[in-house]
């Protein structure tokens, strides 16, 4: 058994794949890296099968039709051997120090159930267009450099939450929880972020940068313009994570649950306020409609996103309600760097 499996999903990415693998195979023999290439009409498949062939021991390359990001996603914790399980998207890639730094920990835990179900490091934004970084990191919420709980988790930053860059699970917790990504839908880092956390119960977060989250290409799915041609599919992931807890009644831990309602909240405000920065009048309608469908699934959870920050600051009746939610958007976007 690998020590780490790391599954990159990969489109026509030939021109970015070769960065991401290079920082990859420098975790040597106890990783595994797993190129799934996602049915792409470009050299990805051949550039997989160079790094295969040069590094047989650590790549393997899962050719498929394409499905998607979630497809691949699901493809690669199929085929995973490692005990634990990473995605790092092709355009992405890992600090060397850092990795090695994570390895070493991942290393030390038994081999037995008491090891760690959940380690956590920090990302780095990669802005392509002005050559800056944002670090977010997570010093403020989670002890460092131990083992710890649910329980000791501390107040989150406004733009702080624990995303798929930032996470590595043992994989038996994604299995056990049934983790299955739909396939043709972008967002879907969303429900891996969020599905297998009630059954975490022991972290360590790691105060090293080891995801490098590349931001800058014209297609990419968190670009402004594209999450607002691609609302339906945002809409879709919500819906899903919504319905995969009823957290009043599931999660009984308060730390957690008061998180996975905050993060249901960010979802929700996200396809709000792409529906309001759309301008047209028939999403403007799928605003009304989502509402109802939180309050018909369960009223505690409505009345708790509902009254969030963000989503009152959006709920506020009429264009200019709208106005002020438009323009709140663009001056939080500008502080805290969303894309």
């Amino acid at each position: 058994m690998k020590l780490l499996s790391i599954a990159v999903p990969s489109y026509n990415s030939q021109d970015y794949l070769h960065k991401c693998l290079d920082s990859l195979v420098l975790g040597g023999p106890d990783v595994e890296v797993i190129v799934v290439d996602d049915g792409s009409t470009d050299r990805t498949a051949e550039i997989g099968r160079d790094y295969v062939a040069r590094y047989p021991d650590i790549v393997r390359l899962e050719s498929k039709p394409n499905g998607g990001h979630g497809s691949a996603v699901n493809k690669g914790l199929e085929v995973a051997t490692g005990r634990y399980f990473k995605v790092c998207d092709s355009d992405d890639w890992f600090d060397p120090e850092a990795y090695q730094n994570v390895l070493e920990v991942l290393r030390e835990q038994p081999n037995d159930d008491s090891a760690i179900d959940l380690l956590i490091a920090n990302y780095v934004y990669e802005y392509a267009y002005n050559n800056t970084t944002n670090v977010i990191s997570y010093r403020n919420a989670f002890p460092v450099n131990r083992r710890f709980t649910w329980s000791e988790m501390r107040f989150f930053r406004v733009n702080q939450f624990l995303l798929m860059h930032s996470m590595i699970y043992r994989a038996d917790r994604l299995r056990l929880c049934g983790l299955k990504l739909p396939e043709h839908t972008f967002y879907v880092d969303n429900i891996v972020a969020y599905q297998p956390l009630p059954l975490v119960r022991s972290i360590i977060y790691l105060n090293v940068d080891l995801y490098r989250y590349f931001i800058g290409r014209p297609d990419q799915s968190v670009n402004m313009n594209n999450m607002i041609k691609r609302i339906d599919q945002q809409l879709r992931i919500t819906r899903i994570m919504l319905n995969l807890y009823n957290l009043p009644r599931d999660i009984v831990d308060r730390q957690l649950r008061r998180y996975m309602y905050r993060y249901l909240s960010m979802m929700v405000s996200i396809a709000v306020i792409h529906l309001i920065l759309s301008k047209d009048e028939e999403n403007l309608k799928k605003i009304d409609q989502l509402w109802q469908d939180i309050k018909d699934y369960d009223l505690h959870t409505y009345r708790r996103i509902r009254m969030s920050l963000a989503n009152s600051a959006m709920s506020l009746p009429g264009r200019g309600g709208r106005y002020i939610a438009r323009k709140t958007y663009m001056v939080a976007r500008k502080i805290y760097k969303f894309n």
